[in-house]
């Protein structure tokens, strides 16, 4: 598995492979691309509150995608919790976030509050992504105990 540069992130996205919606260049970064908050975030000490990227995101079935906290977030006592971004994973995506400081932290909308980091699968998967979150639109709490429909 490797890790996808600038570079073939552009070309995974020319060629469909990959979507990014919407898309603005300066997200862009030598590793990986930075994802923002659709709504502003306020996040008292000591608690957690989710939100969702502004973007949609689409990966094809040779790519996985992994989540990383935005260092300046982190230097404020921002953590995450995130999963793994499956192949074939269609939707904007849910961040779990805890405020670990001792004051509130505000993320505004459209501020970068993630990075995901594309990595190219040694072979592509023989099916994608088709769980609970498939499509997903805004915050989606857990279905972990809800009927699959």
């Amino acid at each position: 598995m490797t890790v996808l540069s600038d570079k073939e992130i552009l070309g995974y996205l020319e060629r469909g492979e990959l979507k990014i919606a919407p898309f603005e260049a300066s997200c862009l970064n030598p590793a990986g691309y930075d994802l923002r908050s659709s709504r502003d975030v306020a996040i008292k000490p000591k608690q957690y509150e989710l939100a969702a990227t502004l973007e949609r995101v689409e990966l094809g079935l040779e790519t996985v995608g992994t989540l990383h906290i935005r260092s300046s977030l982190a230097r404020e006592g921002i953590t995450g919790s995130f999963a793994v971004v499956d192949p074939g994973f269609r939707g904007q995506l849910t961040l779990n976030l805890h405020n670990n400081g001792k004051e509130e932290v505000t993320i505004h909308k459209g501020e970068p509050i993630v990075q995901i980091i594309l990595h190219k699968l040694g072979d592509a998967a023989e099916k994608g992504y088709n769980g609970s979150y498939q499509n997903s639109k805004g915050i989606v709490s857990s279905r972990r105990h809800k009927p699959q429909q």
